[in-house]
């Protein structure tokens, strides 16, 4: 029995042996072992073997020489199979010149040649013998098959033979070395490594393409992603116009409330002026049961007659004496025979009060309060009418007046527009809009000493606009208004009845009139003001014969109860000419209130 040492199938005789190489390994695809060539028939691949692969080739053989010392196999089964090998070993320089160039990768790690690596990897589509083959007789076939794979071994290069196949090896090994040098390394082709994914390619350029491929994916990947951060930053865009039109929405909103309850607050919200608040407020006291119909007709007709000729109702006034002209009495002594709030007062601290040291009152004063006309925003006006009744009483300024009477508060402020026409402060004028009447507008310090300028009184502003002591409060107001009405500190009477008028004081959302100021034992002092929010039956109070302290409590105001951050003062010291009066008026277009440090 012998083995074939390509498949490992065992045929009985030398013939048969023969029959199956070139039926099973000729016929069909074979490939070498070590590294994979195919494309050659069987002849090609043994001396493809043999001379690529001698020294794995020799090796197998060692190794199978000593297993069959090793396992006792029989002479003749050893003699069949060296006779096999040599047959097979005889047959390659015949059919290697076909390709000549070969490979030599992939070994195995054992370093033997496996006979079931000599099958083929496609054993359904075996090649096709030529036609001429085909028609041959299969003895014939044998026959020349036997013939070739024993004829004597011939140089694929130069056709030089030799007796044996290592005499050929060695003359190839030496005399065409170059040949198998090249081919050796053309087989061995380098192999490269994809960077991206690993993918091993033998070609570069194919490579190369794949590389491409990644790069266009990454590319193509790149480009949705700045796609979608375009868009992204899109929608956060559209989304942060959408929150800053919201935001400037309600800003807005919030900014036109804020501006109409400012309006309101002031009076320019266009909601009607002194005569239809007057109206409104007697229609709720008699829908509410304190005003009879008949008192409301009443009060509506006189403010009807009052509004047309401009004169004020004097509902809301608490009257002052006046001073006795008689012959022999003096101007700091009122006379008695008519009773007022200044002649109480006169009385009241020449007879108590005695942690007073000194006190000094201005002129002569009537008190007006406010009425339900004007109620939250005529104390500007009210202020002012006090003041001027106190300029009325006074004879150093009949020219300038010229008899003029207490005007209502809708006059008053046609008398500020006029001040306004004429050119007194522009720039105040413009705040308000160039008007006043049929509004609730409120005045302060500046529309005073414009109205009063106007009139040619004359008259100082000035700006006390930060705090000089400590906790917020105004020393050095208190000190301007004693150097104002007193000439001298030291000697006199205790109560001095001075000849200047009253001061306007004017703050932030408020304004009263001093009358008068003291001077206490411990050397500090106490402001004397009529304020308009007090209503005419408290001011009553101050004109009984038996005034007690705790009516006076309520004009008095220390230090330490005034402590607004800022305070305007208009302080009346005489009468303009009429080019002073034209002065000022040019003066006023630029005008800035004389402040205090």
């Amino acid at each position: 029995m012998l083995s074939c040492d390509i498949c490992g199938e065992t045929v009985t005789s030398h013939l048969d042996m023969k029959s199956h190489l070139l039926i099973v390994h000729m016929e069909n695809e074979v490939i070498c072992p070590f590294c994979k060539l195919s494309g050659v028939n069987y002849d090609e691949v043994c001396f493809h073997i043999e001379t690529a692969h001698f020294e794995q080739n020799e090796l197998e053989r060692n190794f199978e020489k000593i297993n069959e010392m090793q396992h006792g196999t029989s002479g003749n089964r050893k003699d069949n199979t060296q006779q096999c090998r040599m047959d097979v070993n005889s047959s390659m320089p015949s059919a290697c010149a076909s390709n000549p160039k070969i490979s030599a990768q992939s070994l195995p790690e054992d370093g033997t040649l496996k006979h079931k690596t000599f099958y083929s990897e496609n054993l359904t589509e075996p090649r096709k013998l030529k036609s001429k083959e085909k028609q041959c007789d299969l003895s014939q076939v044998k026959g020349s098959v036997y013939d070739t794979m024993y004829s004597p071994p011939e140089c694929p290069f130069c056709g030089k033979t030799a007796d044996c196949t290592q005499d050929m090896e060695t003359h190839v090994k030496t005399e065409h070395a170059s040949f198998l040098d090249t081919a050796v390394e053309d087989c061995d082709q380098p192999l490269y490594d994809c960077p991206m994914c690993g993918l091993i390619c033998t070609n570069y350029h194919i490579l190369q393409e794949h590389v491409d491929l990644h790069l266009e994916e990454s590319n193509f990947r790149q480009g949705m992603e700045r796609v979608q951060c375009s868009r992204d930053l899109e929608l956060a865009h559209h989304l942060q116009q959408e929150e800053d039109q919201k935001r400037r929405s309600e800003e807005s909103i919030q900014e036109r409330d804020e501006f109409r309850k400012l309006q309101r607050q002031y009076g320019l919200d266009n909601s009607g002026g002194y005569k239809q608040q007057q109206l409104q407020s007697m229609e709720r006291e008699v829908n509410r049961g304190r005003m009879p119909p008949s008192e409301f007709h009443r009060r509506k007709a006189d403010m009807m007659e009052s509004l047309a000729v401009g004169i004020d109702d004097g509902k809301t006034r608490t009257s002052a004496s006046s001073v006795c002209h008689q012959p022999g009495c003096h101007q700091s002594v009122l006379c008695i025979s008519e009773s007022g709030i200044v002649e109480a007062l006169y009385r009241y601290y020449q007879n108590a009060a005695p942690d007073v040291r000194r006190v000094w009152l201005s002129t002569v004063l009537d008190h007006f309060h406010s009425s339900f006309g004007d109620k939250g925003w005529g104390c500007g006006y009210r202020n002012f009418q006090m003041l001027l009744s106190s300029l009325l009483q006074n004879d150093a300024y009949d020219d300038c007046l010229k008899g003029m009477s207490i005007p209502c508060i809708p006059k008053i402020q046609s008398m500020i527009e006029d001040a306004w026409r004429e050119g007194f402060d522009p720039q105040g004028a413009s705040q308000l809009n160039n008007k006043l009447q049929g509004t609730k507008a409120w005045i302060g310090a500046c529309e005073i000493y414009t109205l009063l300028t106007s009139l040619r009184v004359k008259c100082r502003i000035v700006d006390f606009h930060k705090s000089t002591g400590p906790l917020g409060t105004h020393p050095r107001l208190f000190e301007w208004i004693l150097n104002y009405y007193s000439s001298e500190r030291e000697g006199g009477p205790k109560v001095v009845c001075t000849s200047k008028p009253p001061i306007y004081l004017q703050h932030q959302g408020h304004s009263r009139t001093v009358i008068g100021i003291e001077e206490r034992k411990n050397r500090t002092l106490c402001l004397l003001i009529f304020d308009p929010g007090c209503p005419s039956r408290e001011m009553q109070k101050l004109l009984k014969q038996d005034m007690e302290a705790g009516g006076v409590r309520q004009l008095r105001k220390f230090v330490g109860n005034l402590k607004h951050k800022q305070y305007q003062i208009v302080a009346v010291e005489g009468v303009l000419t009429a080019e002073e009066k034209i002065a000022r008026r040019q003066a006023s277009q630029v005008f800035t209130a004389e402040k205090i440090p």
